[in-house]
């Protein structure tokens, strides 16, 4: 046997006889062959032998393999079939750590109820108040940051929502934790800020028992997120304005008043935390009165200065019934007209109308004769408030806090106030908490102040068409959205986008105006760019859900009628900031005009670059981007000129937020940042030294141009809307005759704003109808503006926005044929003669600055004297707080040095110190930003006059952009080397 094969396995011995041979020779005759008959046998045989390959072909086969041919294990493609993609690794290419098939991965990034919980009213009956506007309230609750309106917003939760066996099951740290109801992102939770409005539908009951749909949206307080409030402040009809008592009016309180007084909403005012007056400040109720009586002040001082001569007319006041007073973390508020009726409810010959009118103010309530009056008739005669509401306040909290709970329960009982006897012996905030429960019961003082003083969306409805709506008011349609109509065409205002639970859409939140949203619905989204003119930011979606938006729960409804907010599913994708819905067709072939977009409080002045770190993964970074931009109300991204991708927002807090949703939330990767720097804008001091005229590259036509400062308070004008370039020629005219002195002619030749429509340049036409042919020159017009809305947008200093400045168009001379002074010839020629206007006008950088507001005790106020002085910064005012030991300072500090500052004064005052940064305004930076002398050192801080050559350099070469701007580049040739000569321009 072993003779058969070789060494190498393969067999060497003689073929064993076939089957068919051996029965051949059986069977049949010898015989004897011939060449024929053997010709003959190979092709028989050889036809065999193929008929056996063809046979054989699923079989074993008997050919010589290789070694290295030799196939020990099935393929991948033989196990797993030929439909499934298999990957071939080497053996540690992946971690140990990281599974081999990953499971299905469920993306949170939100907190959510798993169902919807229990509350106090039956949701058939919410839905039932949809269909009636009058009982429909909507507001939002606004104020500075850790003034309590979340926690305010809790309290009426708590009311509403059968949370109780769920609190009471949290341990250890958790359950001293406040609930923050509306606080649903993971990142607000761990900061313990509010980062987002969340908005709120629950139905509230007056004193009278009377049931409100309550629409509530609780904003955020960090100066940095105010841009959620000028959302949210768009779809509401009043403002809930929460201000700490002991703070008193801070930075973001005076924005958000000053926003809601020029929005025209109504306000009511919440005094927040008054048992830091009794706890914390330990103010005897007579000196409580005056620091309550002083915080009310404060607000109607704003609001005056707000709008000079108006503040009678929006002045807050208790006796107004206007001014709640409460204490979140007690769950407690009353105004009062609530107040007098718990002494009418106790007492019933007490007229609770009239007393209430007797409990604020120098009335001086006399125990003896019991009798009210202006000045005090007997011993011991106190005002009102202090005798009937604080002093029973402080007598409560006292008697909770101190007296045994023999005594206690005896106290109480004289209260109608009873407790189970297990409550008596738990912690003295929870006992507060429960005996205040009692004492003041819901929050109905507050519902019948909401609903006396904001209101309803019928009322509110015109309003909102007058201020906000772009298109005629006589129309069909708007008829239908001033009076609320539910059976009217579907019209939707969207003015917020919300992020579902695992970030990878987005519901769209908007205000219905007219008509009723129904899921299937087919719609128009109109964008903010929308205009008859220009439809292109126009898409059609069809509704596929609508809800009732409830922050951790969502109530899907069939259909939300007008008046209310609704969420909605499926029309997200064309919206980026703001938009309109509107039926496909109108009645009548009318046509649809969008809501104006969101006028901010602020600006978004905060700069970072941000770039992947695996460079495959720019197009995820994109789409990161833009979801940001959805999420982001005041953010906005672009590419420069040296494709870096840069994100502009509020402050350092707004950028960490944006920036953590980027890497976590929207596009999961690691990214690249920056250091962050600041937008800058360009000026000009004086009027340019010569008239600079610029030729179009055919060399037939030629504009002349002259630039000059506007007078102050021009910019600040157009940019709040006070005037409007759309607006009719006469109008624009009368403002700038009236509050600047221009005369007629100038004042009537205004052609555009720039670099948009409020935009703070001006674009005046200073040519002369005996020299100029100005029917020839409005062929050109639309050029002109063009290349100058161009020229504006980007400087020539650094390719940033011009500001404050007025170009005026002194010359123009054109060719005779049409086709010589096209579009493609006047505008760069224009934008050329506005840079070398601008140039030869002693250009300056700008920068914009921060208002720096702190509050602290009084040895933190010379750390920031200290800390401001190193950064550029300078203090404006300082002050005590009064009523309190605090102090509140106010200062100017440059954007540009800002970064890390807070960082910096905690460190100072180890941790005592609030400070709020808000952007203020724009101001020079000093020194001439074309002075070649200057001599900039790396690594060395500029000398004062050299800080605008080195903002400009540096932001030159940041931009990827030449070193150097010079006025030859712009200047034509000829214009040049005269100026050159006649020693006008140096070297």
């Amino acid at each position: 046997m072993d003779d058969l094969y070789d060494e190498f396995g393969n067999f060497i011995g003689e073929a064993p006889e076939s089957e068919d041979d051996s029965q051949n020779r059986e069977a049949g005759p010898s015989y004897v062959y011939d060449e024929d008959s053997e010709a003959a046998a190979e092709e028989e045989e050889e036809v065999k032998d193929q008929q056996l390959m063809e046979l054989d072909d699923e079989g074993p086969s008997n050919a010589v393999i290789l070694h290295e041919d030799k196939q020990y294990y099935p393929t991948a493609a033989q196990v797993y079939g030929p439909d499934v993609e298999t990957l071939v690794e080497e053996e540690d290419a992946q971690p140990l750590s990281q599974p081999i098939i990953a499971p299905v991965e469920k993306k949170k990034f939100a907190v959510q109820e798993a169902d919807l919980p229990e509350v106090t009213y039956s949701r058939e009956f919410m839905t039932d108040l949809l269909s009636f506007p009058e009982q429909i309230r909507n507001i939002a609750l606004a104020g500075h940051l850790h003034h309590g309106k979340t926690a305010f917003m809790d309290m009426l939760v708590m009311q509403t929502h059968d949370l109780q066996e769920r609190l009471e099951k949290r341990v250890g740290r958790k359950r001293d934790e406040q609930l923050r109801y509306t606080d649903t992102h993971f990142l607000e939770r761990e900061r313990g800020l509010s980062i987002k409005a969340a908005p709120m539908s629950m139905v509230l009951q007056g004193t009278r028992g009377k049931s409100h749909l309550f629409n509530i949206l609780d904003t955020p307080g960090h100066v940095n997120f105010v841009d959620e409030v000028a959302a949210s402040l768009r779809l509401v009809d009043g403002v809930v304005l929460i201000v700490d008592v002991v703070e008193g009016v801070q930075v973001n309180t005076e924005q958000i008043i000053k926003h809601a007084v020029l929005e025209d909403l109504p306000m009511t005012l919440v005094i927040n935390k008054m048992d830091r007056l009794i706890l914390e400040l330990k103010l005897p109720p007579n000196d409580a009165y005056f620091k309550l009586k002083h915080v009310v002040e404060e607000v109607n001082t704003v609001i005056e200065n707000t709008l000079p001569g108006q503040g009678e007319k929006r002045r807050l006041s208790p006796e107004k019934g206007n001014v709640a007073f409460a204490c979140s973390s007690m769950a407690w508020v009353f105004t009062l007209q609530s107040f007098a009726k718990m002494y009418a409810d106790t007492y019933p010959k007490v007229d609770a109308a009239e007393f209430a009118a007797r409990l604020w103010g120098d009335i001086l309530f006399n125990p003896r004769s019991r009798k009210f009056s202006r000045k005090g008739m007997e011993e011991g005669s106190k005002r009102t408030f202090v005798n009937f509401v604080l002093e029973p306040i402080y007598k409560l909290y006292s008697h909770t806090i101190s007296e045994s709970p023999e005594d206690l329960k005896a106290t109480l009982a004289t209260l109608n106030i009873s407790l189970k006897p297990s409550q008596f012996k738990t912690d003295a905030k929870v006992l507060l908490k429960l005996v205040c429960e009692q004492f003041f019961g819901p929050a109905d003082g507050f519902v019948d102040m909401v609903v006396q003083h904001v209101p309803s969306p019928i009322e509110a409805a015109q309003k909102k068409l007058d201020r906000y709506y772009t298109g005629p008011l006589d129309t069909k349609i708007a008829t239908s959205m001033s009076q609320c109509n539910q059976d009217g065409p579907l019209v939707i205002h969207v003015a917020k986008l919300f992020s579902t639970v695992d970030a990878s859409r987005f519901h769209s939140f908007g205000r219905i105006m007219s008509g009723t949203a129904h899921p299937g619905q087919q719609v128009r989204v109109l964008g903010e760019n929308y205009t008859l003119e220009d439809e292109e930011d126009m898409t059609t979606a069809t509704i596929s859900d609508t809800w009732l938006a409830c922050s951790r729960y969502n109530i899907p409804v069939s259909g939300v009628p007008a008046g209310n907010w609704v969420l909605l599913s499926g029309i997200d994708n064309s919206i980026v900031k703001t938009a309109t819905i509107f039926p496909l067709k109108l009645d009548g072939n009318e046509d649809a005009y969008i809501f104006s977009p969101i006028r901010h409080l602020t600006t978004s002045v905060f700069k970072v670059a941000v770039e992947p770190i695996n460079p495959s993964e720019l197009p995820k970074m994109l789409d990161g981007l833009r979801k940001i931009n959805k999420s982001y109300p005041l953010i906005s991204t672009k590419v420069e000129e040296s494709g870096e991708h840069v994100v502009l927002g509020t402050g350092e807090l707004y950028m960490d937020c944006v920036l953590h949703d980027l890497r976590r939330l929207y596009a999961e990767m690691e990214i690249k940042v920056s250091d962050p720097v600041t937008r800058f804008c360009e000026t000009v001091v004086e009027t340019s030294a010569i008239m600079c005229y610029a030729i179009t590259p055919n060399k037939k036509n030629k504009i002349t141009m002259i630039a000059e400062p506007l007078d102050d308070g021009i910019a600040e004008d157009i940019e709040a809307g006070r005037v409007r370039i759309k607006d009719p020629v006469r109008k624009v005219a009368q403002f700038f005759e009236q509050k600047y002195d221009w005369d007629k002619l100038s004042a009537r030749s205004i052609w555009a704003f720039g670099p948009d429509e409020q935009g703070p340049n001006i674009l005046v036409d200073d040519t002369l109808p005996s020299k100029i042919d100005k029917k020839s020159l409005r062929t050109v017009q639309e050029g002109i503006k063009q290349g100058f809305q161009w020229g504006t947008r980007e400087g020539p200093l650094c390719e940033e926005p011009i500001r404050n400045t007025k170009f005026r168009l002194t010359d123009v001379s054109l060719a005779d044929e049409a086709i010589f002074r096209g579009g493609g010839q006047i505008i760069p020629t224009a934008r050329r003669a506005v840079y070398s206007s601008f140039l030869m006008a002693s250009p300056r950088l700008m920068e914009p600055m921060y208002t720096c507001a702190m509050t602290g005790p009084a040895d933190s106020v010379a750390s920031l004297y200290t800390v401001l002085s190193r950064r550029r910064g300078h203090v404006l005012s300082d002050g005590p707080i009064a009523g309190t030991p605090l102090y509140s300072v106010r200062g100017l500090i440059p954007v540009i040095d800002s970064f890390g500052f807070e960082t910096d004064l905690r460190i100072h005052t180890q941790g005592a110190a609030n400070v709020s940064l808000v952007f203020d305004k724009w101001t020079v930076v000093p020194g001439d930003p074309l002075d070649k002398s200057v001599q900039l050192r790396p690594l060395e801080m500029a000398s004062a006059m050299a800080t605008a050559r080195d903002f400009v350099v540096k932001t030159r070469r940041r931009k990827g952009l030449s070193e150097d701007v010079g006025v030859g580049k712009f200047l034509e040739p000829e214009l040049w080397r005269g100026l050159r000569e006649s020693g006008v321009l140096g070297e």
